[in-house]
């Protein structure tokens, strides 16, 4: 046969990937070129970085708000579990109860500071002539109800530390120190309330 009367096999273009695959151009139902991975996370971290800080500090203050507000409920109360750390514990409610059981001398020293105050404004008005010596004598009168004071801080920490030993064993350093801090404020303000009234046991 001659080259003239063969019949040339026609073939088909070959096509490359392009085609059989779209572009992420081209995709349909997009509409719009494919966002690059850094570009989505900066869209996606953007908006939430500006819009959360000012609720995340909001609901910061309302949470502190209300810790404190339960705190300061525990401490009325004498729930321990919402107390702060400083008050919680069996050996630190043991060393209120021995504290707000006994008649510290703190406890009548302000009211007689109180009225040595006064007097050193009034009497000098009433009896000029006495005036030098009675402000000596309410000044022995304040450094010795001070003096009275140190010597029942020192018996209290002693007592206190031979009562936790007692108890609990092993004392730890800020027990005894917590306890006198507490005879020098007036009962009426002290934090956690006391539980136990004059004379009665600790717990």
């Amino acid at each position: 046969m001659s080259p003239r009367n063969s019949t040339p096999e026609q073939t088909e273009p070959v096509r490359t990937g392009s085609s059989a695959a779209p572009s992420p151009a081209s995709t349909p139902g997009k509409g719009r070129p494919t966002r690059s991975r850094r570009e989505a996370e900066a869209a996606n971290r953007r908006p939430i970085v500006v819009a959360d800080r000012k609720e995340a500090r909001r609901r910061d203050r309302a949470r502190a708000s209300e810790e404190r507000q339960a705190a300061q409920q525990a401490m009325v109360t004498g729930d321990e579990s919402a107390m702060p750390a400083q008050h919680r514990g069996p050996e630190r409610r043991f060393v209120r109860d021995v504290v707000d059981s006994r008649r510290n001398v703190a406890d009548y020293f302000f009211p007689i500071a109180f009225i040595v105050l006064i007097l050193g404004l009034v009497l000098p008005l009433i009896l000029p002539r006495l005036a030098t010596a009675m402000s000596f004598a309410m000044l022995v009168v304040l450094w010795g109800a001070i003096l009275l004071c140190v010597i029942d801080s020192f018996l209290l920490r002693r007592r206190l530390r031979a009562a936790l030993t007692e108890r609990f064993g092993a004392v730890g350093t800020g027990l005894p120190g917590y306890g006198v801090m507490r005879s020098l404020q007036f009962r009426r303000f002290r934090l956690p309330r006391p539980q136990v009234r004059h004379g009665e046991q600790p717990r």
